[in-house]
């Protein structure tokens, strides 16, 4: 009922994990990890089962939330590929014209740093990333920077702590691209000291300092379960004896040369040679350690959220910039469009919550831009192809509740001498296609072959399905 008063602006709660794919989760079915306060925002509010990111790699798909865009809109097509620009028509931005104090704590990769430059190159600044939307900024990235000659909050406090040099002992032994970088490894810090509940701690202590009398957003953005894969000892030792069964074994086979030098790239970065299933198991064990830790934070920032009378005011959207292969297909990481890859965890709840539900339509992973917008009552980004998932949330999805999408795609370009791959699905059949040459590489029915691995590219009886997929894609994402 509309009683002529301003309608108050809730306080907006965004939780952004890095490579958490979208099947570790309770309420997504999995039996083995523990997962309880994510399930409850699911079962109190709606859980996106086909959340696909717009690129299965960092930095391009954390530019397509910012703006709202596809990386071949925004130019950001890789690690490598340069910047993200201040100037840009930013989600964060929008909430702070609308009234909104807004904070980023975590990681954000905005920049290509320290993935394309030299050694030694300035991180960027608080205030830069600040220029996107942010009026309190705590920046931190990968583990692996923790090694370099730069200095970062969480590196201050372990050194605080006298914990910075056994920390570091741990990380470099396992450093991106040897022969430990997908070790399973116990981080040798108590849980208290684990980059997670450092970020946990500062976000908890920024939403304790708001008035009351202003909307808040906040941009949690934890770094695990990005590699390496060192859990924290409590949750490593909770897992030291789980079976984690290894899904997808078989791997992919190329279609054409182009194709066949991606693949090849793959493997070589996930050192696939390896990958036995004892050590995607040691692996895997950790990665599921460092989900249940944010886990457990993320209880804590809702019992506090409670404690401050919050909780009702409050919308909380929980996802991930990508998934993690954990040896599926033979592969570790991310930069393709098998599932494990390409679907994210999205998980939306109102304030006061609804009674959960499941969506299985397909979501772009950008909606989340136009539904904080929507949800905070602040104008939208000017053009861009992000929908708010507020009408499906918060209406009647038998009655008139919102649309969803017919298709989502995604894109990836690993390097400047290797071709650019976008891939499109209806939730029913998905299809990867060379945009550099439209050619297709892969067609897979996925409600007969879930674990992808019959590829019909060259299946005459499925060629329709292709066709479709491929005009679909044409008018979705853009052919070049």
């Amino acid at each position: 009922m509309n009683d002529g008063q301003p309608k108050k602006q809730p306080n907006l709660l965004f939780i952004y994990a890095d490579q958490h794919r979208a099947d570790v989760l309770g309420c997504a079915g999995n039996d083995i990890v523990v997962t309880p306060h994510l399930d409850r925002l699911a079962a109190e509010g709606v859980r996106f089962d086909q959340a696909w990111t717009e690129s299965p790699i960092c930095q391009p798909a954390r530019a397509s939330l910012l703006t709202g865009r596809y990386p071949n809109d925004h130019g950001v097509i890789g690690n490598f590929a340069g910047d993200c620009q201040p100037e840009w028509d930013t989600f964060p931005r929008r909430l702070q014209q609308a009234g909104y104090t807004t904070a980023s704590i975590g990681k954000t990769h905005f920049a290509s740093w320290p993935m394309a430059v030299e050694a030694g190159s300035p991180a960027p600044t608080e205030e830069w990333i600040g220029s996107f939307g942010f009026d309190h900024v705590v920046e931190e990235f990968d583990r692996y920077v923790h090694l370099g000659d730069w200095e970062t909050p969480y590196m201050r406090f372990l050194r605080g702590h006298d914990a910075l040099e056994p920390y570091q002992g741990v990380v470099g032994a396992n450093f991106r691209g040897g022969d430990g970088h997908w070790n399973g490894a116990t981080s040798p810090l108590p849980q208290e000291l684990d980059l997670t509940c450092f970020l946990a701690d500062e976000a908890q202590a920024w939403i304790g300092r708001q008035p009351g009398d202003r909307p808040w957003f906040m941009q949690l953005s934890f770094v695990q379960p990005h590699v390496p894969l060192m859990g924290d000892p409590t949750w490593a030792e909770h897992y030291a004896d789980a079976y984690i069964a290894r899904t997808a074994r078989l791997e992919p086979e190329p279609h054409t040369e182009e194709w066949a030098n991606h693949l090849a790239f793959l493997r070589r970065h996930s050192r696939s040679e390896l990958l036995t299933d004892e050590f995607v198991l040691a692996g895997a064990r950790q990665y599921y350690a460092m989900v249940s830790l944010i886990d457990q934070r993320i209880g804590d920032l809702r019992a506090g959220l409670e404690e401050r009378g919050q909780l009702d005011n409050t919308w909380i959207v929980y996802s991930s910039d990508h998934g993690e292969m954990l040896g599926d297909h033979g592969l570790m990481a991310k930069m393709n469009f098998y599932r494990s890859s390409v679907r994210v965890p999205l998980i939306v709840r109102p304030p006061a919550g609804i009674t959960g539900r499941v969506e299985t339509a397909p979501v772009q992973a950008f909606d989340i831009a136009a539904t904080l917008l929507d949800a905070g009552n602040a104008p939208a980004l000017d053009g861009a192809p992000s929908q708010s998932l507020v009408p499906l949330v918060a209406g009647d999805p038998d009655g008139d509740g919102g649309t969803t999408r017919d298709h989502v795609a995604s894109m990836i370009r690993m390097r400047p001498d290797l071709a650019t791959w976008q891939a499109i699905t209806d939730g029913h059949w998905r299809a990867t296609i060379n945009a550099d040459t439209g050619e297709a590489v892969e067609l897979f029915d996925l409600d007969t072959d879930h674990d992808e691995t019959t590829n019909l590219v060259d299946d005459a009886a499925s060629s329709n399905e292709l066709a479709r997929l491929t005009a679909a894609l044409g008018s979705t994402i853009g052919t070049s």
